[in-house]
C-alpha cells in the first residue's frame, strides 16, 4: 500500500482535482454532441452506435471495450497508466449519460441546422476545456487514446498524427456501420479540437495546475 500513498503524494491533489473536473467537461462535451445529432468522437460515437446495436447500455459497453484496451496498454505502454487512466475508463460513459439525462429534462435534440450547428460550437469549447483539464495534469492517458500513441512507439516512420488518424478512422467506420452518426462533429472532433485544446492548456489549464507560461503547457 506504501506505493499508493507514495504515488498519489508525488502527483498531488491538485492534480487529480482538475483532471477529476476534466472528465466531468468532456462527459459533458459528449453529451452536448448527442445532443446536436450531427455525430460525436470517433470513440464516443462509436461506442454509442455499436452498444445500441447490441441491446447493451452505452456505459457498461464502454467499460467493457475499455478493459480490452486497457489490457493493450498494459502491455505495451504501461508508463501511460495512471489514476486518470482508470477514472476515464470506469466512468466517462456513466458522466456523459448523465449529463445528457440532465440535458433531456429541459430540451430535446433542435430541428434546426441552426441550432444545430451551436450546440456543436458549444460542444467544441466544452470538450476541448475538458479534455485540456484531463490531459495536462499527466496522471494517465485513457485506453483508447493509448492506442495511437502505441502504434506512433511502434512504427517509428509513421508520425503520431497519422496514427491517431486511423485510430480515430476505424472507429468512425465502425460507428458508421452499426448505424451510428457520423457528421460535422465528428469531423470537428477528429480534426478541429487541437488548437482549442492548445489554447485553453495555455491560458487556463497551465495556471489551473501553477504551471508557468505557454511553454509548460506543451510539455
Amino acid at each position: 500500500m506504501n506505493w499508493i500513498k507514495q504515488y498519489f503524494t508525488q502527483i498531488g491533489p491538485r492534480r487529480i482535482l482538475v483532471m477529476v473536473i476534466g472528465n466531468i467537461l468532456t462527459g459533458l462535451g459528449v453529451a452536448i454532441f448527442k445532443m446536436s445529432t450531427m455525430g460525436n468522437d470517433p470513440f464516443s460515437g462509436m461506442m454509442m452506435a455499436v452498444s445500441a446495436k447490441i441491446g447493451m447500455s452505452y456505459p457498461l459497453f464502454q467499460i467493457c471495450l475499455n478493459l480490452v484496451f486497457f489490457a493493450v496498454q498494459l502491455a505495451w505502454a504501461r508508463r501511460l497508466i495512471g489514476i486518470g487512466t482508470i477514472l476515464n475508463m470506469l466512468f466517462l460513459g456513466y458522466l456523459a449519460s448523465f449529463w445528457y439525462s440532465v440535458m433531456g429534462l429541459f430540451m430535446t435534440p433542435p430541428a434546426g441546422l441552426a441550432a444545430r450547428l451551436i450546440l456543436v460550437a458549444v460542444g467544441v469549447i466544452v470538450c476541448s476545456l475538458g479534455l485540456s483539464m484531463y490531459q495536462l495534469p499527466d496522471v494517465g492517458v485513457a485506453p483508447y487514446d493509448s492506442l495511437a500513441l502505441i502504434l506512433d512507439q511502434k512504427l517509428p516512420r509513421i508520425p503520431y498524427f497519422w496514427c491517431r488518424i486511423f485510430v480515430d478512422g476505424m472507429a468512425a467506420l465502425a460507428c458508421y456501420l452499426a448505424g451510428g452518426i457520423v457528421g460535422v462533429g465528428t469531423l470537428v472532433c477528429a480534426f478541429g479540437l487541437g488548437p482549442f485544446i492548445q489554447f485553453f492548456n495555455t491560458y487556463v489549464t497551465c495556471h489551473l495546475l501553477k504551471k508557468k507560461g505557454a511553454a509548460s503547457a506543451d510539455e
